[in-house]
C-alpha cells in the first residue's frame, strides 16, 4: 500500500503556496482525476478534499497544526459502523458503474467524530432555499414561473435521483447576477432558468425563439455556466432554460430546433419545454460517474451562495 500523502502533495504544491497557487493546482488536478474526464472517483475525492481544506484559511491552519503530515481523507469503517451508516458507504457490486438507485453516499461520510461543513440534517434535504424577491419591485410573474420550476423538479426529477439536491436563488460567481435554480447530483451540476410563453410551436435557432414572425430572446445563461464551471472545476456544468406554458401543460409550448441547437448537442445551454427538461435532467444527472453521491463540501458551497 502506498503511503498516505499530505494535501500539499496531492495537489503538487509547497506548504507555503498562495491561495492562487492552490486554486491553479486544484484545477489542474481536477481535470486529470475527474471521472467525467476518464479519471478515478476515489482519486478525485482526495483531490477535492485537499482543495476544500487548503482554500479555507481556518481549515488550512488547523490542518497544518494537526494533520500536516498525512491526508485527512481516511474513511473510517468503524466510525460508520458505530453510527449505523455502513449501508451508505456500500459500493456497487462487481465494479459496475454506480446508478442513482444505489445506496446513498455522503462524501466525506458523517460519523460521530467528524466535523462536517453541513449537518447531516441539512445535507439530507433535497430542496434548499426558495424563490426570493429581488429588491422592492419583484414581478410576481417571475416568482410564479420559478415556483412552477421548483414544483416540476421536486415532483418529476428528485424522486428518481435520491442524491440530487435542488438549490434555489444563487448569486453567480461571474457577475453576482442571479441563477434561479441549480441541481447537484454527484459531480454534475445543472443550472436552470425559467420563462413562460403561450402555447404554440417555437423554433430555437441558438439565439432567439421564433414564433409567428417574432423573435423572443430567452434569458442568457452562457456566462452563468462559464462562471460556475470556473468556480467549480470539479463539476460538469450545463445550463437549461425551461419554457412553461400558462396552463402547466408539460408538452407545451412545442420547441423545434435548428441544427446543432437540440438538447442532445454539446451546447453550454439548452432551451426546452417542461417535458424535455425532465427527460434531459434525468439523463444528464443520472448518468454521471457518481449519481448516488452527495458531496457535502460542494453542497455547502452552493448553499453558501444563496442570496
Amino acid at each position: 500500500m502506498s503511503p498516505a500523502r499530505t494535501h500539499y502533495e496531492v495537489l503538487g504544491i509547497n506548504r507555503d503556496a498562495s491561495l492562487a497557487e492552490v486554486k491553479t493546482a486544484y484545477r489542474r488536478a481536477a481535470r486529470t482525476t475527474h471521472p467525467d474526464q476518464g479519471g478515478d472517483a476515489a482519486s478525485f475525492r482526495v483531490v477535492s478534499l485537499a482543495y476544500q481544506t487548503l482554500r479555507d484559511p481556518v481549515a488550512r491552519a488547523a490542518y497544518d497544526r494537526s494533520y500536516g503530515t498525512t491526508s485527512a481523507y481516511q474513511p473510517s469503517t468503524a466510525d460508520d459502523r458505530a453510527a449505523g451508516r455502513t449501508a451508505t458507504r456500500a459500493e456497487p457490486a462487481g465494479g459496475r458503474r454506480p446508478t442513482p438507485t444505489d445506496p446513498l453516499r455522503y462524501v466525506p461520510p458523517f460519523s460521530a467524530t467528524s466535523n462536517p461543513v453541513l449537518t447531516e440534517t441539512v445535507a439530507s434535504r433535497q430542496i434548499q432555499g426558495a424563490p426570493r424577491k429581488r429588491g422592492l419591485f419583484t414581478p410576481q410573474s417571475r416568482l410564479a414561473r420559478e415556483a412552477a420550476t421548483v414544483r416540476l423538479i421536486s415532483s418529476k426529477i428528485l424522486p428518481h435521483l435520491p442524491a440530487a439536491r435542488l438549490v434555489n436563488g444563487l448569486h453567480s460567481p461571474a457577475d453576482r447576477g442571479f441563477i434561479d435554480h441549480v441541481v447537484l447530483s454527484g459531480y454534475r451540476l445543472a443550472l436552470i432558468n425559467s420563462m413562460v410563453l403561450p402555447r404554440g410551436v417555437y423554433r430555437w435557432d441558438g439565439t432567439a425563439l421564433r414564433h409567428a414572425g417574432k423573435a423572443i430572446d430567452p434569458p442568457r445563461m452562457e456566462h452563468l455556466v462559464r462562471g460556475m464551471q470556473e468556480a467549480f472545476p470539479e463539476l460538469n456544468v450545463t445550463g437549461w432554460t425551461v419554457v412553461h406554458s400558462p396552463d402547466d401543460n408539460l408538452h407545451e409550448p412545442v420547441i423545434d430546433y435548428a441544427r446543432g441547437t437540440d438538447p442532445a448537442s454539446a451546447s453550454l445551454t439548452h432551451i426546452v419545454n417542461a417535458a424535455n427538461l425532465v427527460r434531459e435532467l434525468k439523463m444528464f444527472l443520472g448518468t454521471g460517474p457518481s449519481p448516488n453521491v452527495v458531496d457535502v463540501p460542494l453542497l455547502a458551497r452552493l448553499i453558501g451562495g444563496m442570496y
